[in-house]
Protein backbone atom coordinates (compact mmCIF):
# COMPACT_ATOMS: atom_id res chain seq x y z
CA UNK A 1 0.00 0.00 0.00
CA UNK A 2 2.80 2.41 0.89
CA UNK A 3 4.48 1.78 -2.47
CA UNK A 4 1.24 2.65 -4.24
CA UNK A 5 0.89 5.86 -2.23
CA UNK A 6 4.49 6.74 -3.02
CA UNK A 7 4.05 6.12 -6.76
CA UNK A 8 0.86 8.18 -6.76
CA UNK A 9 2.71 11.03 -5.07
CA UNK A 10 5.50 10.83 -7.65
CA UNK A 11 2.93 10.91 -10.46
CA UNK A 12 1.17 13.91 -8.91
CA UNK A 13 4.48 15.71 -8.40
CA UNK A 14 5.47 15.03 -12.02
CA UNK A 15 2.16 16.43 -13.24
CA UNK A 16 2.59 19.57 -11.14
CA UNK A 17 6.18 20.07 -12.33
CA UNK A 18 5.12 19.66 -15.97
CA UNK A 19 2.19 22.06 -15.58
CA UNK A 20 4.39 24.66 -13.89
CA UNK A 21 7.11 24.28 -16.51
CA UNK A 22 4.68 24.69 -19.41
CA UNK A 23 3.01 27.71 -17.83
CA UNK A 24 6.44 29.29 -17.34
CA UNK A 25 7.42 28.64 -20.96
CA UNK A 26 4.14 30.14 -22.14
CA UNK A 27 5.14 33.45 -20.57
CA UNK A 28 7.51 34.01 -23.48
CA UNK A 29 6.61 31.46 -26.16
CA UNK A 30 3.50 30.52 -28.14
CA UNK A 31 2.09 27.06 -27.42
CA UNK A 32 2.69 25.96 -31.03
CA UNK A 33 6.42 26.74 -30.65
CA UNK A 34 6.98 24.77 -27.44
CA UNK A 35 8.25 21.20 -27.62
CA UNK A 36 7.84 18.41 -25.07
CA UNK A 37 11.62 18.32 -24.74
CA UNK A 38 11.65 21.92 -23.49
CA UNK A 39 8.91 21.21 -20.96
CA UNK A 40 10.52 18.09 -19.50
CA UNK A 41 13.90 19.79 -19.29
CA UNK A 42 12.41 22.77 -17.45
CA UNK A 43 10.32 20.48 -15.21
CA UNK A 44 13.30 18.27 -14.37
CA UNK A 45 11.48 15.08 -15.33
CA UNK A 46 11.95 12.48 -18.06
CA UNK A 47 10.08 12.24 -21.35
CA UNK A 48 8.71 8.97 -20.00
CA UNK A 49 7.24 10.86 -17.05
CA UNK A 50 5.61 13.26 -19.46
CA UNK A 51 4.03 10.49 -21.53
CA UNK A 52 2.94 8.58 -18.43
CA UNK A 53 0.88 11.62 -17.48
CA UNK A 54 -0.06 13.33 -20.74
CA UNK A 55 -0.29 12.68 -24.46
CA UNK A 56 0.07 16.29 -25.64
CA UNK A 57 0.96 19.73 -24.35
CA UNK A 58 -2.73 20.60 -24.68
CA UNK A 59 -3.45 17.82 -22.16
CA UNK A 60 -1.14 19.56 -19.69
CA UNK A 61 -3.16 22.76 -20.01
CA UNK A 62 -6.42 20.86 -19.72
CA UNK A 63 -5.15 19.30 -16.48
CA UNK A 64 -4.46 22.81 -15.19
CA UNK A 65 -7.62 24.62 -16.32
CA UNK A 66 -10.34 21.97 -16.17
CA UNK A 67 -10.47 21.55 -12.37
CA UNK A 68 -10.53 25.33 -11.89
CA UNK A 69 -13.31 25.97 -14.40
CA UNK A 70 -15.27 22.89 -13.31
CA UNK A 71 -15.20 24.09 -9.69
CA UNK A 72 -16.71 27.46 -10.63
CA UNK A 73 -19.52 25.83 -12.58
CA UNK A 74 -20.15 23.46 -9.69
CA UNK A 75 -20.85 26.49 -7.49
CA UNK A 76 -23.46 27.72 -9.95
CA UNK A 77 -25.04 24.30 -10.52
CA UNK A 78 -25.23 23.57 -6.80
CA UNK A 79 -27.02 26.88 -6.32
CA UNK A 80 -24.58 28.25 -3.79
CA UNK A 81 -25.99 31.44 -2.23
CA UNK A 82 -25.48 34.50 -4.44
CA UNK A 83 -23.02 36.28 -2.11
CA UNK A 84 -20.81 33.18 -1.80
CA UNK A 85 -20.99 32.54 -5.54
CA UNK A 86 -20.06 36.14 -6.39
CA UNK A 87 -17.14 36.06 -3.92
CA UNK A 88 -15.86 32.80 -5.41
CA UNK A 89 -16.32 34.07 -8.97
CA UNK A 90 -14.51 37.30 -8.09
CA UNK A 91 -11.55 35.35 -6.71
CA UNK A 92 -11.56 33.04 -9.72
CA UNK A 93 -11.63 35.91 -12.23
CA UNK A 94 -8.95 37.77 -10.31
CA UNK A 95 -6.77 34.68 -10.51
CA UNK A 96 -7.48 33.90 -14.16
CA UNK A 97 -7.53 37.37 -15.76
CA UNK A 98 -3.79 37.48 -16.53
CA UNK A 99 -3.87 33.85 -17.60
CA UNK A 100 -6.74 34.60 -19.98
CA UNK A 101 -4.85 37.46 -21.60
CA UNK A 102 -1.83 35.18 -21.95
CA UNK A 103 -4.01 32.40 -23.44
CA UNK A 104 -5.20 34.82 -26.12
CA UNK A 105 -1.64 36.03 -26.80
CA UNK A 106 0.00 32.56 -26.78
CA UNK A 107 -2.63 30.68 -28.82
CA UNK A 108 -4.14 28.34 -26.28
CA UNK A 109 -7.42 30.11 -25.59
CA UNK A 110 -9.24 27.33 -27.46
CA UNK A 111 -8.47 24.98 -24.56
CA UNK A 112 -10.16 27.27 -22.05
CA UNK A 113 -13.08 27.84 -24.40
CA UNK A 114 -13.61 24.10 -24.96
CA UNK A 115 -13.67 23.43 -21.21
CA UNK A 116 -16.05 26.36 -20.75
CA UNK A 117 -18.36 25.05 -23.51
CA UNK A 118 -18.47 21.57 -21.96
CA UNK A 119 -19.40 23.11 -18.63
CA UNK A 120 -22.07 25.34 -20.18
CA UNK A 121 -23.69 22.33 -21.86
CA UNK A 122 -23.65 20.43 -18.57
CA UNK A 123 -24.99 23.48 -16.71
CA UNK A 124 -27.96 23.90 -19.04
CA UNK A 125 -28.66 20.16 -18.99
CA UNK A 126 -28.84 20.28 -15.19
CA UNK A 127 -30.75 23.52 -14.63
CA UNK A 128 -33.20 23.61 -17.55
CA UNK A 129 -36.13 21.37 -18.33
CA UNK A 130 -35.72 20.52 -22.00
CA UNK A 131 -38.88 18.42 -22.34
CA UNK A 132 -40.77 21.12 -24.25
CA UNK A 133 -37.96 21.85 -26.68
CA UNK A 134 -36.76 20.04 -29.79
CA UNK A 135 -33.27 18.57 -29.92
CA UNK A 136 -32.36 21.24 -32.50
CA UNK A 137 -33.52 24.05 -30.20
CA UNK A 138 -31.64 22.56 -27.28
CA UNK A 139 -28.42 22.03 -29.22
CA UNK A 140 -28.26 25.41 -30.91
CA UNK A 141 -29.59 27.52 -28.05
CA UNK A 142 -26.97 25.97 -25.77
CA UNK A 143 -24.22 26.63 -28.31
CA UNK A 144 -25.47 30.18 -28.86
CA UNK A 145 -25.57 30.93 -25.14
CA UNK A 146 -22.22 29.29 -24.49
CA UNK A 147 -20.53 31.35 -27.21
CA UNK A 148 -22.21 34.55 -26.04
CA UNK A 149 -21.48 34.05 -22.35
CA UNK A 150 -17.88 33.13 -23.13
CA UNK A 151 -17.49 36.22 -25.32
CA UNK A 152 -18.82 38.47 -22.55
CA UNK A 153 -16.54 36.98 -19.88
CA UNK A 154 -13.56 37.09 -22.26
CA UNK A 155 -14.16 40.73 -23.19
CA UNK A 156 -14.60 41.67 -19.55
CA UNK A 157 -11.47 39.82 -18.41
CA UNK A 158 -9.18 40.90 -21.24
CA UNK A 159 -10.65 44.41 -21.31
CA UNK A 160 -9.56 45.18 -17.75
CA UNK A 161 -12.77 44.37 -15.83
CA UNK A 162 -14.06 47.95 -15.92
CA UNK A 163 -17.64 46.97 -15.11
CA UNK A 164 -18.53 45.37 -11.80
CA UNK A 165 -18.74 41.59 -11.57
CA UNK A 166 -22.34 41.95 -10.45
CA UNK A 167 -23.21 44.06 -13.53
CA UNK A 168 -21.70 41.45 -15.86
CA UNK A 169 -23.43 38.62 -14.00
CA UNK A 170 -26.79 40.42 -14.24
CA UNK A 171 -26.28 41.17 -17.95
CA UNK A 172 -25.61 37.50 -18.70
CA UNK A 173 -28.64 36.41 -16.66
CA UNK A 174 -30.81 38.92 -18.56
CA UNK A 175 -29.55 37.62 -21.93
CA UNK A 176 -30.19 34.02 -20.90
CA UNK A 177 -33.70 34.80 -19.70
CA UNK A 178 -34.59 36.86 -22.80
CA UNK A 179 -33.28 34.33 -25.31
CA UNK A 180 -34.92 31.42 -23.50
CA UNK A 181 -38.24 33.30 -23.55
CA UNK A 182 -37.77 33.91 -27.28
CA UNK A 183 -37.18 30.20 -27.78
CA UNK A 184 -40.30 29.38 -25.76
CA UNK A 185 -42.34 31.88 -27.82
CA UNK A 186 -41.09 30.26 -31.03
CA UNK A 187 -42.69 26.94 -30.12
CA UNK A 188 -46.06 28.62 -29.55
CA UNK A 189 -46.21 30.09 -33.08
Amino acid sequence: MAATDHSQQIKQDSQEYLITALLQLLQTTNLNDIKVTQVVKKAGVSRMAFYRNFETLEDVLIAYFKPKIDAEFKLVINRVPQNEKMTALGEFFSEISNTMALAVKRNYEFIIQNIFNENMTNFYDVVLNWNDFSPIQRKYWTRFMSAGVYAIWREWLVGGQKESLNDIHTLIADFQTATLKALENEKHR
